[in-house]
């Protein structure tokens, strides 16, 4: 297990700073730069801008150096704790998304704990009363969740709000909290707002859960050892919790590896949809005005937490799993 473990963060290593590589590729991919998009705009507005005012921000942000000069000095940097400077705002990277990565993961560690209470029970009813009225219920609300997207899901929230109930849906803070520093009155506002997009975002994830949870828990109930159990005399629900639910965990963990990531980024399209103020809509709007040092960060930061939260899947896999462990004993 040990050796295991060694042996996958030696991997991690080459494994992140060919991802850095590859992220900064793809964010250079699109024809141009900051400066260009930056010229683009105010053109379209009508502004005339000064060559010389392009020229110094050229030189500003090292954009006058080639490709692997502007790969090796951000890498660099990064190493030393230093993101850079964001083009767009004009503000160091770092300030940016400290300023949003608190409300995302409180909001997607929200949604997550919700998928969890429900997937879990309801997954363990669906199969153990298979094709009764309470699995159909159930298995119909879960093709009911996978086949809506959550944005979708989120306009209607928003329209049905609005027209009958005359509450404004979106954003995670009334309009004077906005704003405002914080305080007790302000995390209650917060609570009031933060269960609509947490309902919204955990639709997907727990009827996709329930169904895997039921699928699998379905496959253990018909072991050879799920019957010596029950005849020697094991209650019901000992037998099914120490013993199948057990085996059939092994989905739930497994989720970790993109669950991380999920923290950092939270459900980008829903977070533009109800205008909340996480880091996904900041990842998007850095990617499409090319503003290198920030898009470049939050990627590399999505992928360092999908990479350090399949690691933890596969440890807390093998902990739970006593095959794997016998198949990391033999390797």
């Amino acid at each position: 297990m040990t050796r295991f473990i060694i042996k996958r963060l030696f991997y991690m290593v080459p494994t992140l700073l060919a991802i850095s590589l590859v992220a900064f590729l793809i964010i250079q991919l699109p024809p141009g730069d900051f400066l260009s998009t930056y010229v683009s705009n105010r053109e379209a507005q009508g502004e005339v801008v000064d060559q010389a005012e392009i020229t110094n921000l050229r030189n500003r942000y090292g954009l006058d150096q080639s490709l692997p000069v502007q790969y090796i000095i951000w890498m660099g940097n990064v190493l030393q704790g230093d993101f850079g400077q964001s083009f767009q705002h004009n503000r160091p990277v770092s300030d940016l998304i400290w300023e949003r990565l608190t409300l995302t993961m409180l909001l997607s560690t929200g949604s997550i704990i919700l998928t969890w209470l429900i997937a879990f029970p309801v997954g363990i009813y669906s199969a153990v009363r298979q094709y009764s009225m309470g699995d159909y219920i159930f298995t119909t609300i879960g093709f009911i969740g996978l086949s809506i997207p959550n944005f979708l899901f989120a306009l209607i929230l928003m329209v049905v709000a609005f027209k009958f109930f005359n509450i404004s849906v979106g954003g995670l803070f009334s309009p004077d909290y906005a704003t405002a520093a914080w305080s007790w009155e302000k995390f209650v506002d917060l609570l009031q707002h933060i269960w609509i997009p947490i309902i919204v975002i955990g639709t997907a994830s727990t009827a996709g859960l329930i169904r895997i949870m039921r699928a699998n828990l379905l496959d253990e109930l018909h072991r050879p050892y799920v019957t010596t159990a029950r005849a020697k005399g094991q209650s019901e629900f000992v037998l099914i919790v120490r013993y199948p639910v057990r085996e059939a965990l092994n989905p739930f963990v497994s989720t970790i590896g993109y669950t991380l990531p999920q923290l950092v980024s939270g459900s980008i399209i829903v977070a533009v949809v109800l205008s909340l103020p996480t880091t996904g809509p900041l990842l998007l709007a850095a990617l499409r005005s090319q503003d290198m040092y920030l898009a470049g960060t939050l990627v590399l930061m999505l992928s360092v937490m999908t990479v350090v939260g399949t690691l933890i899947s596969d440890i807390l896999l093998a902990w739970l799993d006593p095959r794997i462990r016998v198949s990391l004993g033999r390797s």
